[in-house]
């Protein structure tokens, strides 16, 4: 991937993290009516920097299918998930982000995929991921921006950090109630 390119890749990776940070900042929680964990908008901006940072540096890594994986921080630890092919390319997703200025730890939410996926099983998981999604966004207890879904074989996973157990619980119910979820993997870490 050329300089030019990744610079482009990390400016609307930081633009679009700095929006949702700044339209989410401190705002109290819908769930429970008490107010999140605080964090200041520097730290929503570093953190920002540091998903950009990360997500660029696991794209411009051959050895990393970075669209596989997603990444999210907050205050410096960065939560890597979804799945990838084998554990190399797990043991280089964790060595390339641990690298990555900023980052004080990682947590390793990623699964193995395991068998090969049919056009039928991408197809499925694409509707079955897009459906979870929906369901988390009509839910009112769910602050469903901090949510992110993954589907493999009708097996979902759903990390990110959430403000409280109510909002874990919750976003597990609302999953599991999807047509066509096979199972649900709880990765959602609260906020510290």
């Amino acid at each position: 991937m050329t300089a030019n390119l990744q610079i482009r890749v990390l400016g609307a990776a930081l633009a679009a993290a700095l929006t949702l940070s700044l339209g989410a900042c401190n705002r109290a929680s819908e769930a429970t009516g008490t107010p999140a964990p605080s964090t200041s908008v520097g730290t929503e901006v570093d953190d920002s920097v540091v998903t950009a940072r990360v997500k660029s540096a696991l794209l411009a890594d051959t050895d990393v299918k970075s669209f596989d994986i997603k990444v999210e921080t907050r205050k410096g630890e960065v939560q890597l998930s979804g799945f990838v092919d084998n554990q190399v390319q797990l043991d280089r997703a964790l060595a390339v982000t641990r690298a990555v200025a900023g980052v004080t730890s990682v947590l390793n939410n990623v699964s193995l995929k395991g068998d090969e996926r049919t056009v039928g099983n991408t197809i499925d998981d694409g509707i079955v991921t897009t459906t979870v999604k929906a369901a988390l966004l009509s839910d009112a207890k769910v602050k469903s921006a901090d949510v992110t879904v993954v589907t493999h074989k009708g097996e979902v996973q759903l990390s990110g950090f959430v403000d409280n157990q109510g909002q874990i619980d919750r976003a597990i119910e609302v999953a599991s109630a999807v047509a066509g979820v096979k199972r649900v993997n709880n990765e959602l870490v609260l906020k510290k």
